[in-house]
């Protein structure tokens, strides 16, 4: 079969960059409360926003009926209303943006007979991902929008469904941004020495573990656990908060009760940035290409940029601008963790 041509790997690196677009656009939705302006959901009728004051005021009509007004915004007015519903319709708008920049190049390629058989299966497979992902965004946001008569909590989308909405759109990532660099970087002539075998595994467990610990950072997102301890390296005056396991069953404590969401969080972050000293400290001894040890340096470098980030997040009392910019620094570590791994890939036999 003919190679895929590179025009096929520079496509999906595009393709994964507007994917961290509309991650860092959907934090921002989420750290600014913006994400149950919108209570109804259309392909192709809501892309058109209100113009006049009339349909500006039908439409805060609508939000008006929902619980997240009724709680914690019945004083809002409408100017306050139109900078939450163009947040939430800028995400939406730059979710739709990405379905066609996979589904209309994607076809493209296709027709031209430029996807080799296995290429075909992996395009179709992000497609079906990227369409998953929107519905799985309204599936969220109705989470939000359910009046809950028995519940003293402000409304908010159930943080499984956040966690998942994430999730999903950091596979896609992942897999978009790895097959990409997979066509567009040589492989090197690498002797596979024992030692390399176990930097190639110790990479891919740092790669799970940074993907981990974002993830964790949704169900932080998600149950305001941000501002419960505003401490460090102590959780308030103790090490091991009380609260800890206040939930039963115990297993609900970690991703229902946000001192164990934030302990968690904590926890995984710093076995993160352990792991990735460690590797970079066993790469040393290791004989590798200048590519691949600046892989390697660039993964420890951000790595302790997200640390410092996320400490200042907390202590700060999460403010926006601070706290969008950690969330972004995940998808950057996770970057350059699958670069290195596409650095030490293993020759075809």
């Amino acid at each position: 079969p003919a190679p895929v041509p590179a025009a096929v790997g520079r496509w999906l690196l595009a393709c994964s960059g507007a994917v961290a677009g509309a991650v860092v656009l959907g934090g921002v939705t989420r750290l600014t409360e913006s994400g149950l302006s919108m209570v109804d959901w259309h392909l192709v009728k809501e892309m058109k926003p209100p113009r006049t004051q009339q349909e500006w005021e039908a439409e805060f009509r609508k939000y008006q009926q929902f619980p997240e007004f009724k709680i914690l915004n019945h004083d809002m007015t409408l100017t306050e209303f139109k900078f939450i519903w163009y947040m939430e319709y800028s995400h939406r708008m730059w979710g739709r943006v990405v379905g066609l920049a996979y589904i209309l190049p994607a076809a493209y390629f296709w027709r031209k007979g430029w996807l080799s058989r296995p290429m075909k299966g992996c395009v179709l497979a992000l497609c079906g991902l990227v369409c998953f992902q929107g519905l799985l965004g309204w599936y969220m946001v109705k989470s939000g929008l359910e009046e809950k008569p028995d519940s003293y909590d402000i409304p908010r989308v159930s943080q499984y469904r956040l966690a998942a909405h994430l999730g999903s759109a950091l596979v896609l990532y992942s897999a978009s941004l790895w097959t990409g660099l997979s066509l567009l970087l040589p492989r090197h002539q690498l002797p596979e020495t024992r030692q390399l075998v176990r930097l190639r595994h110790f990479a891919h467990g740092t790669t799970a573990l940074v993907f981990l610990t974002a993830l964790s950072g949704a169900f932080v997102a998600g149950l305001d656990a941000g501002l419960v301890y505003n401490s460090f390296p102590k959780m308030g005056e103790r090490w091991i908060p009380d609260d800890l396991l206040a939930f039963s069953p115990t297993l609900r404590n970690i991703f229902e009760n946000p001192t164990t969401v934030q302990f968690d969080h904590r926890i995984l972050g710093t076995a993160t940035v352990t792991a990735i000293t460690a590797l970079y400290l066993f790469s040393r001894k290791i004989p590798l290409p200048r590519r691949t040890r600046t892989a390697v340096a660039s993964l420890l470098a951000v790595a302790c940029m997200q640390v410092g980030l996320g400490i200042s997040t907390l202590l700060l009392y999460v403010p926006t601008p601070l706290a969008a910019t950690h969330q972004s620094g995940s998808l950057a570590l996770l970057s350059v963790a699958l670069w290195l791994m596409a650095e030490l890939r293993r020759l075809p036999k």
